[in-house]
């Protein structure tokens, strides 16, 4: 199965969360459709996040779709919490950049935008809410193209359109499309990977809109990383549970973690005790976590987050 570490980002009231949630439902991995507004969205696992709406802490959710299994990283889209959403950005293997279809690009949405720029995290883009009034798709599209890049493209429109707009991003792929009329999914994967496409799909995340358009294209268009072989991971966040354990979240990068292994730093050597795949508030205790796989750690009480660990 293809993991992949699925990035979460938007100015905030975009609906990050809320499409967050519609992505869980329809991979099954939740029942029944939170609300935000309601204090009762999956990620939501903060008494501060219910009461005020938003998103403070980066949290991670787990589904499967089809041949993948994502990892989403939902990150706070207020400006005062943005230190959170830079150090998530770390280990994300690519990004689902949320913006508000009666609002289109804000301030803040270049400032993510130049942040996933500046990490080089490939970037797929879901423009929400196209159920309200005053949206209009060409005009966004435009918006998109003129604020942020030339490779944005509608990959919710006729197919032509979409391999016509991906040829245009790459000299040698536009002489071969001239000459076939064609270009296959990995060229397209491809250019994506470089960030020189940026897939655009458009819905209405409250009404379960385009949400399967979206992980289809993430299942479709994104490619699994090459992991090495020696052990690698990316601690990005510290945190404690309920009952005040240290976690250590991190992203595997390469090779294997596995329970009872020695983690080591500068000057010191410590074992990890406990795996945990979190999925909201609740956990799961692993043996082992292959490469790609994001999951808190026990038994650690020097790492840091930004630290890289092994070969990382």
């Amino acid at each position: 199965m293809k993991r992949l570490t699925i990035g979460m980002l938007a100015h905030v009231d975009s609906g990050k969360t809320t499409l967050s949630e519609a992505m869980l439902y329809r991979a099954g991995a939740v029942r029944k459709l939170g609300r935000v507004d309601h204090g009762d969205a999956f990620l939501d696992t903060e008494e501060q996040e219910r009461e005020r709406g938003i998103t403070i802490f980066a949290k991670q959710a787990v589904l499967d779709w089809k041949g993948c299994r994502f990892a989403l990283l939902d990150t706070p889209g207020h400006v005062d919490f943005s230190a959170e959403t830079e150090r998530a950005v770390q280990v994300m293997d690519y990004a689902v950049l949320v913006i508000g279809g009666a609002d289109g690009v804000q301030g803040h949405t270049e400032t993510l935008w130049k942040l996933l720029e500046r990490h080089r995290v490939p970037t797929f883009l879901f423009i929400n809410k196209m159920d309200q009034p005053d949206t209009d798709r060409d005009k966004l599209l435009a918006q998109l193209r003129a604020r942020l890049s030339d490779g944005c493209a509608d990959f919710s429109g006729p197919w032509e359109d979409v391999l016509e707009q991906a040829a245009l991003c790459d000299e040698e792929l536009m002489e071969r499309y001239l000459e076939t009329g064609t270009l296959d999914d990995a060229d397209l994967s491809a250019l994506v990977v470089e960030r020189k496409l940026f897939p655009c799909l458009f819905g209405a995340a409250l009404k379960v809109e385009g949400v399967d358009a979206l992980l289809d294209a993430l299942d479709r268009f994104a490619l699994e990383p090459d992991w090495p072989e020696e052990f690698a991971a990316r601690v990005f966040k510290i945190s404690r549970d309920e009952r005040g354990e240290r976690l250590t979240w991190m992203k595997i990068s390469g090779g294997v973690l596995k329970v009872r292994d020695g983690v080591r730093g500068p000057d010191w050597e410590e074992k990890a005790t406990q795996l945990r795949l979190y999925s909201g508030a609740k956990f799961a205790p692993l043996d082992q976590a292959p490469a790609g796989t994001v999951c808190a750690v026990t038994g650690l009480s020097r790492t840091w987050a930004g630290q890289g660990l092994g070969a990382g």
